[in-house]
């Protein structure tokens, strides 16, 4: 298209009632459903809450991140603490030597043990006792 037009001309064109693009007439208006009026202050005040819910959103997984990290932080020093327990229990097992813990730890376990044990026999007999009633 080697032809230009001036400012007032296209003044002109953008005022008809119609307009011809690429050939084709084009009225006025937009196709379609024509959007509503939408009341400014009130499109400004539902913008206004949704920017102070997602604030509030924003806070509430902040804080839960925080409270996240924390409670990680008191698991990973709790963890340090029992890592070093085991290290201080090692070093004395290869002096020779047998942590009370450890000790209090097998003589639990042997009383575990014979409880489970006498426990056992006791449902055991329970159970011979009831198989040999009719009833």
């Amino acid at each position: 298209h080697g032809y230009s037009i001036t400012f007032a001309e296209h003044n002109l064109y953008c005022t008809l009632p119609f307009q011809v693009v690429g050939g084709k007439v084009k009225k006025p208006g937009k196709r379609g459903r024509k959007p509503a009026k939408i009341d400014l202050k009130a499109k400004l005040e539902r913008s206004r809450q949704s920017a102070r819910e997602c604030r509030a959103r924003k806070k509430l997984r902040y804080q839960y991140l925080e409270e996240l990290v924390s409670s990680r932080e008191r698991a990973i020093c709790a963890l340090r603490e029992e890592l070093e327990m085991y290290k201080q229990w090692c070093m004395a097992m290869d002096q020779g030597k047998i942590p009370s813990e450890i000790k209090a730890l097998l003589t639990g376990e042997e009383q575990g043990k014979a409880q489970q044990n006498s426990t056992k026999l006791a449902k055991a007999g329970k159970t011979e006792a009831n198989s040999s009633n009719p009833w």
